[in-house]
C-alpha cells in the first residue's frame, strides 16, 4: 500500500482490484493488486511541412506549428487518451506520426477544394477550417489543439507558383514606372512642339486634303483584302486548337486508363501474395503451436522430478544449517552473558574507587573550609582589638608571620658578593677659587664650573661600567690604576 500524489502538470491512472476500466485523479492510495501510472498532460509543439495540391493541382508547402496537449478540462476524453495513449511519450514517434497523419490528411482534402488564389488570400479562412476539422479528428484521441499557427505558402521544388507571382508584381511594378515616366515626358514634349505642330498642320492641311480622297479609294481596296485573309487565318487557327484539345484530353484518357490498368494488376498480386502470406503463417503457427505442446508435456515431467529431489536436498541442507545456527547462537549468547557480568563487576569496582576519592576530596574541603573560618575569627577578633587600624593589624600580621625576618634575609642575600668602587675626584679648587687661581664671584661662571667639574667622574663612571670612552672633540680621559689621580685634559 502506497499513498501517491502527481504534480501539477500530471495525473494518476490506477487500474486493478476494485476499479472499473480506470480512474483518473491528482492524488489516491494505491493498493495491492493496483497498477499506478504517472501521465504528463504539458501540451507539445508538433512542427510540420504539409506537402498539398490545391484545385489547380498545383502542389505547395504549408509549413504550420500546432500545440497540442490532452483536455484535461474533460473528464471523459482525459479517459479516452489515458486508454490510447498514456503508453507512449508524448514526443515519440507513434504519437508524432499519429498527429501529422490527422493533420495531413486533412489539410489536403481542403486544400484539393480550394484554388490557390482563395488560399493564398483567404489564409484566416483556411486556417479556421483546418483547425475545425483537425479537432474533430483528435477528439477521438482525448486530445486539444491549444494553438495553431499557419505560416506563409511556400513553392515546392520545381514549381516557383508564388516565385513567379513575385516576379510578376514586379514587374507590373517596373513597367507602370515606365509607364509613368514616359507619360511626362510625352507631355513636355507636347508642349513644345503643339505651336509648331500647329503651324505644319496649317500648311499640310490643304495637300492632306487633296491626297484624301485618293487615298480613300486605295485604303478601302486594301481593307477588303486584308478581311479576307484574317477570316481565314482565323478559322485554320481555331481548328488547329480543336485538333490539339482533342489531343491532349485523348492522351490524358490514355493515361488514366493505363494507371488503373496497372494498378488493379498490382493489387490482385499483392492480395494473392498477402493471402498466401496468411495461409503459410497459420500453418507456421499450428506446427508450432504441436511442437510446443510436445516439447512442454516433456519438460514438464522432467522438471517435476527434479523439483522433487531439489526440494528434499534443500529440506536437508536447510535442517542441518538450522541447528548449527542455533548451536552458534547458544554459544554466542552465553559469551555475551559473561562479558555483561565481567563489564557490570569492573563498573562496580570502578564506582567504589570514584565514591571513596569523592568522599576523600570532599573531607579535605570541609577542613580547608573549617581552617579558613577560623582564621576568619582570628582576623576579626585581632581587628576588634586594634580598634579597626588596618595598618597596624597588617604590621602585627606581618610580625607574627616573621615577614620582616624574612625580608631582611632577601635584601642581605640580594646584596651578598657586590664590591663597591668608590671615587674621588678633586679639581683642586678651595674658597671659591678656580684652578687658576681666580675668584668665582660670578655666578654664572661658577654655576658653568660646577658643571664641567662634574664631568670627569661621569665619564669615568661611564668608562667603567661600559668601556666606551667620550668623543674627540669632547676631550680625552686618561685612566691609570688609582681613580683618585686620574685626570682630564681638554
Amino acid at each position: 500500500m502506497m499513498y501517491r500524489v502527481a504534480r501539477a502538470s500530471e495525473f494518476l491512472v490506477i487500474t486493478g482490484i476494485g476499479i472499473n476500466e480506470l480512474k483518473i485523479t491528482k492524488k489516491a492510495l494505491v493498493w495491492p493488486l493496483q497498477k499506478c501510472r504517472i501521465i504528463d498532460v504539458t501540451p507539445v509543439n508538433y512542427t510540420f511541412e504539409v506537402n498539398a495540391m490545391s484545385a489547380e493541382k498545383l502542389p505547395f508547402l504549408l509549413p504550420a506549428v500546432f500545440t497540442i496537449g490532452p483536455c484535461v478540462d474533460d473528464h471523459e476524453r482525459l479517459i479516452k487518451y489515458a486508454k490510447l495513449l498514456s503508453h507512449h511519450e508524448r514526443d515519440s514517434h507513434d504519437v508524432k506520426d499519429l498527429v501529422q497523419g490527422v493533420i495531413e490528411g486533412e489539410t489536403r482534402v481542403l486544400a484539393a477544394s480550394m484554388t490557390m488564389e482563395e488560399i493564398f488570400k483567404g489564409t484566416k479562412d483556411f486556417k479556421k477550417e483546418v483547425f475545425d476539422k483537425v479537432q474533430l479528428e483528435l477528439n477521438q484521441f482525448g486530445l486539444l489543439i491549444y494553438n495553431a499557427n499557419i505560416k506563409q505558402l511556400v513553392d515546392v521544388q520545381g514549381h516557383e507558383y508564388f516565385s513567379y507571382l513575385g516576379q510578376k508584381t514586379q514587374m507590373e511594378a517596373a513597367n507602370q514606372a515606365k509607364i509613368d515616366v514616359s507619360e511626362a515626358k510625352m507631355k513636355g514634349e507636347i508642349g513644345a512642339k503643339e505651336r509648331e505642330g500647329l503651324t505644319r498642320q496649317n500648311a499640310a492641311k490643304i495637300d492632306a486634303e487633296t491626297k484624301i480622297i485618293s487615298t480613300q479609294r486605295d485604303g478601302d481596296g486594301k481593307k477588303e483584302e486584308v478581311k479576307v485573309k484574317t477570316d481565314v487565318k482565323i478559322y485554320e487557327n481555331q481548328r488547329e486548337a480543336e485538333v490539339a484539345e482533342a489531343n491532349s484530353v485523348l492522351a490524358t484518357k490514355k493515361a488514366g486508363w493505363s494507371q488503373q490498368a496497372k494498378m488493379a494488376e498490382i493489387e490482385a498480386q499483392k492480395a494473392v501474395a498477402i493471402r498466401e502470406a496468411v495461409l503459410q503463417q497459420e500453418v507456421e503457427r499450428k506446427n508450432a503451436l504441436t511442437k510446443t505442446e510436445c516439447l512442454k508435456a516433456q519438460h514438464l515431467s522432467k522438471a517435476t522430478v527434479d523439483y522433487e529431489i531439489k526440494v528434499q536436498e534443500a529440506n536437508s541442507v536447510l535442517y542441518k544449517k538450522q541447528k548449527e545456527a542455533e548451536a552458534e547462537l547458544y554459544e554466542n549468547r552465553k559469551a555475551a552473558e559473561a562479558k555483561k557480568l565481567a563489564a557490570e563487576a569492573q563498573t562496580y569496582a570502578v564506582q567504589l574507587a570514584a565514591d571513596a576519592a569523592l568522599y576523600a576530596k570532599k573531607k579535605e574541603a570541609e577542613g580547608l573550609k573549617a581552617i579558613a573560618e577560623a582564621e576568619g575569627v582570628y582576623v576579626r577578633s585581632l581587628m576588634s582589638a586594634l580598634g579597626g587600624n588596618y595598618n597596624a593589624l597588617r604590621d602585627y600580621m606581618m610580625i607574627d608571620k616573621g615577614m620582616f625576618k624574612d625580608i631582611a634575609k632577601f635584601n642581605a642575600e640580594a646584596i651578598k658578593g657586590l664590591q663597591p668602587k668608590i671615587s674621588i675626584w678633586s679639581n683642586g679648587g678651595t674658597n671659591g677659587q678656580m684652578i687658576d687661581g681666580t675668584s668665582s664671584g660670578h655666578a654664572g661662571i661658577k654655576e658653568l664650573a660646577s658643571i664641567y667639574q662634574a664631568l670627569p667622574p661621569l665619564l669615568e663612571t661611564v668608562h667603567e661600567q661600559t668601556g666606551m670612552l667620550p668623543p674627540a672633540w669632547m676631550g680625552s680621559l686618561s685612566v691609570s690604576a688609582d681613580p683618585a689621580t686620574s685626570s682630564q685634559s681638554a
